[in-house]
Formats: structure tokens, sequence, C-alpha cells
């Protein structure tokens, strides 16, 4: 064992026992399931923001796209930061307060399931069953993908087996994420989100001054998309390229769409619900917007440099371990093992995120309403952590392909949570006359939308090439609006209690 490899491992050990010990110590905090899920809604400004985002950028944003600026250029990446962007900053404009508020005002729920049965008044719990359902279906994949990314993570640091790194990065996740709950998720987040952010900024740096400045940079990485198309990195890297060069609006407004799946990602909104006061969201949504737009940009640029400043060519295979091995190329031994680290946190903050809203979906929505209902906290934190279990073990099974791409498994799962859940989340919030009829019909068509549309060929209908979250979305939103214009079936006690909603202060 090389002394490199000695002090990559004592940075990861360290990081990764500092994890833990976050979980363990937060765990004798969760008194109550509004602890276990939501802190108590007792969460600051700063540890919302960063925590919301950490969780957010999994690792894609270290891993599946730079990769995709390595190997396909600059503009599909580009656009695709541009509409993260603009997602973040809406939804966090938009949505927070008036989703705190609601959640608030109807039964104080702790979870987007519970609120919704509360905001249609659904005793039959059918509309939280079916969201659940969803829910867990799309975080399953979300969390293979952090688990192929960790499993290249340390297949590439370490050179172990995919499958070995794959069970290491289980198990961790899995740990804190069972004792500690929502507060140890946010601490850990604030902490990994952190340490991403610092990371990706001195990397990018580091890299336009070895490469002379942005102009001569710039220049070289369009000296190596020539030297591609011309067949000298094989044909898989020519593909890629001549893939790039064929950019059109189609492909523009695929990647700019990303954004709508902000007004539905549940691991993200509910970070509004866990913020202690309404007063406190400015100061996180300026926190927010400020790191994500930083953190998109140099993410795009460094896998973009990549292709010039790594003296070796990555594969197909290998593009989205990019950052990792210019880190390796770039610092010390024991500082790139804890740079590295920051791989290893942005799929942690966000697999941790997912499990957490997935357990308590099926704790509170599916277990306490359809099995027992007058399941204490301490059984429902019981089922919770067994329902993290079960996932984690699902997510293992579909990470156990090798070749998986952490950006095509992130691509579906977003979509399918964007589309879904987001025009839910929006009438639910400005729309009074919006029905239960007509919420379910738009969620099971949108559901629906995404599954099928993702399998339609783009030479059967030039269409058929735009990204599926965007026509999901937008027949979610019509049919939800027509079916509750036609199907009138709310009551004046609901249409009275989105009004006191609407009254509360901010």
């Amino acid at each position: 064992m090389t002394p490199q490899m000695i002090a990559h491992i004592c940075a990861f050990v360290l990081y990764l026992g500092f994890m833990v010990f976050i979980g363990v110590r937060t765990m004798k905090k969760n008194n109550s399931a509004s602890d276990f899920f939501l802190g108590g809604r007792q969460m600051g400004p700063w540890m919302t923001a960063l925590s919301a985002e950490a969780s957010d950028m999994s690792g894609w944003l270290l891993m599946g796209l730079p990769g995709l600026a390595y190997l396909g250029g600059m503009k599909e990446a580009f656009w695709t930061a541009v509409g993260l962007a603009i997602g973040t900053y809406l939804s966090w404009l938009i949505v927070a307060k008036p989703l705190r508020k609601c959640t608030i005002a109807f039964g104080d729920a702790i979870t987007l399931p519970e609120f919704f049965t509360n905001r249609f008044k659904d005793k039959s719990h059918i509309l939280a069953t079916i969201l659940v359902v969803f829910n867990i279906l799309f975080f399953t994949i979300y969390v293979a993908s952090g688990l192929v990314a960790c499993a290249k993570l340390f297949q590439s640091v370490f050179g172990l087996n995919y499958h070995v790194g794959l069970i290491i990065g289980f198990v961790v996740v899995l740990a804190y994420t069972v004792t500690g709950g929502y507060m140890a998720v946010c601490s850990t987040d604030f902490v990994q989100g952190t340490l991403m952010f610092i990371a990706l900024l001195i990397t990018g740096c580091v890299m336009l001054f070895v490469l002379k400045g942005p102009t001569e940079a710039f220049a070289a990485v369009s000296n190596f998309g020539t030297r591609a198309m011309s067949g000298e990195f094989g044909d898989i890297m020519k593909d890629k390229f001549t893939a790039n060069q064929s950019f059109g609006v189609t492909s523009a407004i695929s990647a700019v769409v990303w954004g709508l799946g902000y007004f539905g990602m549940p691991h993200f909104i509910v970070r509004f619900m866990g913020i202690r006061s309404n007063k406190e969201i400015k100061v996180s949504r300026r926190v927010a917007i400020i790191w994500v737009i930083i953190a998109l940009a140099v993410a795009v640029l460094v896998g973009s440099l990549g292709t010039v400043y790594l003296p070796q060519v990555l594969d197909a295979t290998r593009s989205e371990t990019v950052f990792s091995e210019t880190i390796k190329l770039m610092f010390p031994p024991f500082v790139a093992g804890i740079f590295l680290c920051a791989i290893l946190a942005a799929v942690m903050s966000t697999a941790d995120s997912q499990l957490l809203v997935a357990s308590s979906s099926f704790s509170q929505d599916i277990y306490k309403c359809w099995f027992k209902k007058d399941a204490t906290d301490e059984e429902v934190l019981l089922v919770s952590r067994l329902a993290v279990v079960a996932v984690a073990v699902i997510a293992l099974v579909i990470a156990i392909d090798e070749t998986s791409s952490v950006f095509k498994l992130v691509s579906n799962a977003w979509a399918g949570f964007g589309a879904t859940l987001g025009p839910l989340v929006l009438l639910s919030l400005f729309w009074k006359k919006v029905t239960k009829t007509g919420a379910l019909s738009g969620l099971i068509v949108g559901g629906v939308t995404v599954i099928v549309w993702n399998k339609l060929p783009a030479t059967l209908c030039p269409i058929f090439g735009v990204y599926e979250i965007l026509p999901a979305f937008i027949l979610n939103l019509v049919v939800a609006i027509v079916v509750s214009l036609a199907v009138k079936d709310t009551d004046k006690e609901i249409e009275a209690a989105f009004e006191a909603y609407k009254a509360l202060e901010d």
C-alpha cells in the first residue's frame, strides 16, 4: 500500500467517522415523529439553505455534470446548469414561505402526503397512498444513483472493486440516516455542503491558473474537441462530440426544463417546512442561490477543463470520475483525500435526505393510515427505520450494474418527482378551487407520462426527444385544472381553511 493510498484512507476514515458521530449524537434528540422527520421545525436559515442545496446536488454535481461536460462539451451541461439555477431560485421565491405556512395551517403536517391528505380532506387516503408509491419508486432510483457514484469514487481513488465500494457507501449512508433522522441529516448536510463548495471552488481556480487563464484554457478545450472529432480518442468520444455539435433547440429546452423539478423535489422542499421562521426564508434563499450558481458553474468548468488538464484521456465509462482524477493529480495526498470526501459528501447528503423522506412517507401515510391508526411515535419511528433499510437495499440491487450512469439515473428520478409532485404543490398552495379528484387525476397522468414518454424513440417523432419532465408536468397541470373545474368536490370547510392559510402573517 502506497503512502498516497494511506493518506487517502486516513482522510476518508476521519470524515466518515465524523458523519456517523453526528448521527449518533443527534439520535437522543428525536423524542417524537416530528423531531425525527422535521427537526421540530427549528432549523436556522443557514443550515436550512446549505442542507437543502447539499441534499439537492447529489453525486451528479461532482460526477454526472462534470462527466457530461467532459465528454459532450459545455453546451448541454451549461444549459442544464442554467435551468437548475433558475428552478432553485423560483422554488425558494414562490414555494418556500407558502408551503411552510400551509403545512402548519392544514393540521401541522410533517410529511407532504399528510399535507395533501389534510389539504383535500381525503379521508380515503387514496391520494396520499398513490403519492407515496410514486415517491418510493423514484426515490429508490435516485438513491441508486448515489450508490453508483459512491462505488465509482472508491474505484477511482482506492482501486477497489466496484461492488465493494457499493457496499461501503451503502453501510455508511444507512448508519447515520437510521440513527439521527432529520436533525442529523441537516447537520451533516451543512458540513457536506460547505465541503462541496470549497472543494469545487479551489479546484476550478487552480485549474484556470495552471492552464494560464480562461482564454488559453478554453482555446485548449476547443482543440481537444477537434482532436476527438478526428477520431484520435475512439468512436465513443467522437460520437459524443458529434452530438454536442448538433445541439439544437430541442436539446436546449430539454436541458433548461430540469428547473421544473424543484417544485416537486420532496427531499428539497421539505426543508422549507422545517425552517423555524418565515422571516428567515429570505436569508436562506440568498445563501442557497449564491451557493448553487457558483457550484454549478464550477462543476461545468471542471468537467470541461479536465479534457486538457488531465494527462490521460477518460473514456465514456470513466468520464464521471473527471473531478476525482483532477483532485488526485492537483493536491497533496491527505488534502486530496479531504477534497475527495466532497464527492462522498454529495452522495451522502442526497441519499440520506431521500431515505428519510421515503421512510417518513411510508410510516406516516401507509403504515399509520392503513395498518395501525393508533400507532405510537415509538412504533412509527421503528417502522421508519425499517423502511429506510428496505429502500436502501432495493437501491443497492439497482446499482449493482457497473455500467450504470449517475446522470441517467438522476435524470429519470428527477423527471418523476418534478412531473408528479410539482403541479400538485403549486395548485395546492395557490388555487383554492383545486379538488381531490383533480389532484389525483393529474398525479396519475403525470406519473404515467414520465414512464411512457421515456420509452418513446425520438426517431418516431422529434417531439419525443424532449426531456419527459416537460410534457408530463404540463399534462399533469392541465388535467388537474380541467378535472377540478368539471368535478367540484371541494366543500366550504376546505375553502375556509385555505382562506385562513392565506391570511396568516408572513
